[in-house]
């Protein structure tokens, strides 16, 4: 079974009264998560045992020693059940809340052995408590009434708080194309001071029917060109990436000239509204270039995405103050993780690359494109960036410098996914088509879908 959610604005579309009951749920959360975690921690350095020494300066240290964190999420489940924010916001959220607590704890379990077998370079930290303010509350079907014909669905309120409240319950809009009975739980999330409603339900499993494991779509990500594409059939393209850009820059410059006298932890209303605008826009973008490419590996029968990806890229990265920006805070992270999402939801094999000598390495040329830190010593490259958007080759010819690069990226894995490179030649290298974010076109999409079967269970 396959889950997906649907997210809401419930802020300005409930009414006050059941926006000030969720909102001090969602406080009344964020403190049950803190409680909680203290007991936890409370626990650990009581019977944790110390190591201790003289730094380079004669300083005695101490410190615990890592060790797993045991927790029952049925006796923290029992050892609250009569805690204050436990009882405010309901039995069933408060122990949804506690879950949230026990799955970090087991988050941090599962790195302590990748630690001593020294596969992470930064040591594990016990989880901290959160800070003051409001945190999700999830609400699970079992206690929910759903009236889809009404488009309205109907939130418990706990015993303790129904004498304040004049409604029996809290009334918030409903999804759309899903049933009740594949509703797993309804989360109330605040985000920039707004609240959101996510519906959580079961889906069917789908395997695309038609695709070809022989073939593979080759992705290198950038900051005008953001997503530039090329398959082993011979066809390329490019997601413009030029609108993000401006939606990133517009918002930069408004938010500088507002702040312009105040301190750098300003913060207001109008601000927070810009910021939602903002993050809106960020996920719609998302969302429609990782489907299109979904879409389009279905229409061309793709069984493999190929995304060139540098781990930790934007912590040390010197491109200049203005390119700084613009590449920091485009989603692309975001945008292939969901690629990677959706591919693996139909049955489309997703492989992440090292990226490296991909833009330098000129593809026709048949160079060598080593990953980082193996390049030989004194190796030179045949071509090199002629200007910009332009790579230059040996024999002089001028190809899409993103394009080739990902071309690259098809280079390396080929013998890894059995893929034929023989169809990659200059005329796909040189003109890809360019593709607008508003003007995706749907009609992928329903050419796609008819190649969907659905898995049984």
């Amino acid at each position: 079974m396959n889950y997906q959610t649907q997210k809401i604005l419930l802020t300005g579309n409930i009414d006050d009264e059941a926006h000030a009951y969720l909102l001090w749920c969602c406080e009344q959360s964020n403190k049950l998560y803190n409680s909680v975690l203290f007991s936890i921690r409370q626990d650990y350095f009581e019977n944790c045992n110390y190591k201790t020494w003289f730094d380079n300066n004669d300083n005695y240290r101490r410190s615990p020693r890592l060790r797993r964190i045991k927790v029952s999420y049925a006796q923290l489940c029992k050892d609250f059940k009569d805690n204050v924010h436990y009882q405010a916001i309901g039995g069933q959220q408060g122990q949804q809340t506690i879950k949230l607590v026990v799955e970090a704890i087991k988050g941090y379990n599962k790195l302590l052995p990748m630690w001593f077998n020294g596969e992470l370079k930064d040591k594990p930290k016990i989880p901290n408590y959160r800070k003051k303010g409001l945190y999700q509350v999830a609400f699970t079907s079992q206690n929910i009434r759903y009236e889809p014909q009404i488009r309205i669905c109907h939130l418990p309120i706990a015993n303790s708080q129904r004498k304040e409240l004049e409604n029996p319950s809290v009334i918030i809009p409903s999804g759309a194309n899903f049933q009740f009975l594949d509703i797993a739980e309804i989360r109330i999330v605040p985000q920039n001071g707004k609240l959101w409603a996510e519906y959580v339900y079961k889906t069917q499993l789908v395997k695309a029917s038609n695709l070809d494991y022989s073939h593979a779509l080759a992705i290198d990500h950038g900051v005008d060109n953001w997503l530039s594409s090329v398959t082993t059939k011979g066809k390329s393209f490019i997601v413009n990436g030029r609108r993000i850009k401006s939606i990133n820059q517009r918002y930069n410059r408004f938010v500088a000239k507002y702040k312009q006298g105040k301190s750098q932890d300003y913060w207001d209303d109008k601000l927070e509204q810009v910021t939602h605008r903002r993050n809106c826009q960020m996920r719609d973008a998302i969302n429609k270039a990782a489907r299109f490419v979904i879409n389009y590996c279905l229409k061309h029968q793709i069984g493999n995405i190929v995304f060139g990806w540098n781990d930790r890229q934007k912590e040390s990265i010197n491109i200049g103050k203005t390119n700084n920006q613009n590449f920091v805070q485009i989603p692309t992270a975001r945008l292939k993780n969901r690629i990677q999402q959706l591919a693996e939801s139909v049955g489309i094999i997703f492989t992440e690359i090292d990226e490296a000598y991909s833009s330098k390495a000129s593809f026709l040329d048949d160079d060598l494109v080593p990953n980082y830190g193996e390049k030989p010593k004194g190796y030179k490259f045949s071509g090199k960036r002629f200007k910009r958007g332009l790579y230059k080759t040996a024999k002089g010819w001028l190809v899409n410098a993103d394009i080739q690069a990902a071309a690259n990226l098809l280079k390396k894995v080929a013998t890894q996914l059995g893929i034929n490179l023989a169809r990659v030649v200059k005329e796909c290298l040189t003109v890809p088509k360019r593709y607008e974010l508003d003007g995706l076109s749907r009609s992928y999409r329903k050419q796609a879908e008819m190649w969907l079967q659905p898995i049984e269970a």
